[in-house]
């Protein structure tokens, strides 16, 4: 629907879905303390984490520590030393598929998702 004013028309439709927020995010325009927390811990050891990661933690309720953190880094940079690409990361409550290359969590497992026993994608897999 068009409607016309005396400099430009006017697409009403395209205004209403610009100004549509997409998620609870956007709508706040703020981040949950432990989001903010994990980002800045990630950053400092050069871990980044994926959109679909982010919503894998946080609806498994996945908490990751500054430890399981650097955990984490320490088995990307043995992944990148083998010559990795994408690798497995299993601790003992979670596992982690990481991108070697942009050190990116893909997704995230909690026990209960790792009964599955089915993983695809990966070339290696390390134990921390």
């Amino acid at each position: 629907m068009k409607i016309s004013n005396y400099q430009r028309p006017i697409n009403l439709i395209e205004i209403a879905q610009r100004d549509k927020p997409t998620d609870k995010l956007s709508q706040t325009g703020e981040k949950s303390f432990k989001e903010m927390f994990s980002q800045e811990l990630a950053g400092d050891r050069n871990i980044s984490f994926s959109k679909h990661a982010s919503q894998r933690l946080y609806s498994r309720g996945i908490e990751i520590g500054e430890e399981k953190l650097n955990a984490i880094a320490n088995a990307v940079d043995k992944a990148a030393e083998k010559g990795s690409k994408d690798t497995l990361i299993l601790s003992d409550d979670t596992a982690f598929v990481v991108s070697v290359e942009n050190r990116t969590i893909i997704t995230a497992f909690d026990k209960d998702d790792l009964r599955e026993g089915v993983v695809t994608s990966i070339d290696s897999a390390v134990i921390i």
